[in-house]
């Protein structure tokens, strides 16, 4: 998936309001055979089974095919959603990160995550929010009031801000995997950016 650095993200946002919305509901089973890393592929799967009916159709009124929410954010709006409470539960695919990440989402906010999907979603550059169920609730609503209502994550600062309201709220982030998203770095490259350290302490060790 794309790497990215994470500073400040404000951006309008999509609301899912699905409380455990779990990964099958992300990206249906059926897409976990595909052999791809092709984010388009994956991006198109999001949420699929909610998204169409059996014959490939739009359903009309789930929130992604509406008017206000149906522009994907790869053209640049969108990049925020709001979820419900416990999202990510379930399976512990991987796919459902990439899904998320493939469809252009850099930010997922939510009252709270599934562990495995949480850590799944920051490997793949995504970053998930932790807010307090009254704040969530009140994004649900400046949202509903008025859908170009932005949404500011401030990365460095570990603050996210309703636009609307001005209320802000601080959110927790591990400090490497702060670092590797302000970085734009996979773990992967965390190692080959401290190659030097790595191998002075091998050496001193010796």
């Amino acid at each position: 998936m794309a790497k990215q650095k994470f500073n400040i993200i404000q951006s309008t946002c999509i609301p899912v309001n699905i409380d455990n919305c779990n990964t099958d509901l992300i990206i249906p089973a059926r897409y976990l055979a595909s052999t791809t890393r092709d984010p388009k592929f994956f991006g198109d799967a999001f949420m699929h089974d909610l998204r169409f009916d059996a014959d490939g159709k739009p359903v009309a009124d789930f929130v992604m095919n509406q008017p206000d929410y149906s522009e994907a954010p790869h053209v640049g709006v969108h990049e925020i959603i709001v979820g419900g409470q416990n999202w990510g539960s379930g399976s512990s695919r991987e796919h459902a990160a990439w899904a998320i990440a493939g469809y252009g989402v850099r930010v997922v906010i939510s009252s709270s995550f599934a562990d495995i999907h949480r850590n799944n979603l920051l490997n793949c550059f995504v970053l998930p929010v932790v807010v307090s169920k009254e704040f969530q609730q009140e994004l649900f609503q400046s949202i509903s009031e008025n859908p170009r209502m932005e949404v500011k994550v401030d990365v460095p600062n570990q603050t996210v801000t309703n636009m609307a309201t001005g209320r802000s709220e601080k959110f927790e982030i591990n400090g490497y995997k702060k670092y590797c998203l302000m970085n734009a770095l996979d773990d992967i490259d965390f190692l080959i950016e401290n190659k030097a350290k790595i191998e002075s302490w091998e050496a001193g060790r010796k």
